[in-house]
């Protein structure tokens, strides 16, 4: 905000911090964090939830630090984002693993810190990750990524919920994605994951996805106990 003609991030003048740390300079309000995160948090309270950040959009220590001291959990898409959480002092069990490319020695770290889930965009993915797990003698716990093919209506670079995009399992394939991995000894099938995109200005797009994803995540708690 501005008090007279001087720029102040909460209650400090940011020409005293441009003087002290020079610039460009980076200024983060830990109450607007707090504050967002709370009214988040009140707005899910009737569902049974966990809030991951998405650790691309900011891996500042602070910032993470923040949102781990109110109980949030961070959504990573490598090892090394796993390392900066818990340097930061998020819990690994309240973290999401997700993105293309995941190494087997990524996945053996996401595995011995306990990760809550692994979100997983195809098959040979599951059939590592389930070989990782059996080498480890642990079960990994897994939800996957269905393209609804459903378009957010943003930027074409980061729409990433229409076939096009070639993100996730197509919608049609999914039942049998999830057939073939409850016969892997080592994969816990936790849940489904679904993106369509970032910066989405309305909700008729969200509104869409869930209203055709819906039944069949039904279907599959039905079938595999999803949480």
């Amino acid at each position: 905000r501005y008090v007279g003609n001087k720029l102040f991030c909460e209650r400090v003048s940011i020409e005293s911090l441009a003087r002290k740390f020079g610039t460009p300079l980076y200024v983060y309000s830990q109450h607007t964090l707090e504050d967002h995160f709370r009214k988040l948090e009140r707005a899910l309270a009737p569902l049974e939830h966990l809030i991951c950040f998405a650790m691309k959009a900011n891996s500042n220590a602070a910032v993470m630090r923040t949102l781990a001291n109110l109980g949030g959990g961070f959504d990573v898409v490598s090892g090394g984002e796993l390392e900066r959480v818990i340097a930061a002092g998020g819990d690994p069990r309240r973290c999401v693993f997700a993105g293309v490319g995941k190494t087997a020695e990524e996945i053996a770290f996401a595995l011995r810190r306990g990760i809550y889930c692994f979100n997983v965009e195809s098959e040979p993915e599951l059939a590592r990750i389930n070989r990782v797990a059996a080498g480890l003698k642990k079960i990994a716990p897994v939800a996957v990524r269905v393209n609804p093919n459903v378009d957010a209506g943003t930027h074409a670079k980061i729409t990433t919920g229409t076939y096009e995009n070639k993100f996730g399992i197509a919608f049609e394939q999914v039942e049998g994605v999830y057939a073939r991995a409850s016969k892997l000894k080592n994969l816990r099938l936790r849940g489904v994951q679904m993106h369509i995109g970032s910066q989405i200005t309305a909700t008729s797009p969200f509104e869409q996805a869930v209203r055709k994803v819906l039944p069949l995540v039904r279907r599959l708690k039905e079938k595999y106990a999803l949480e």
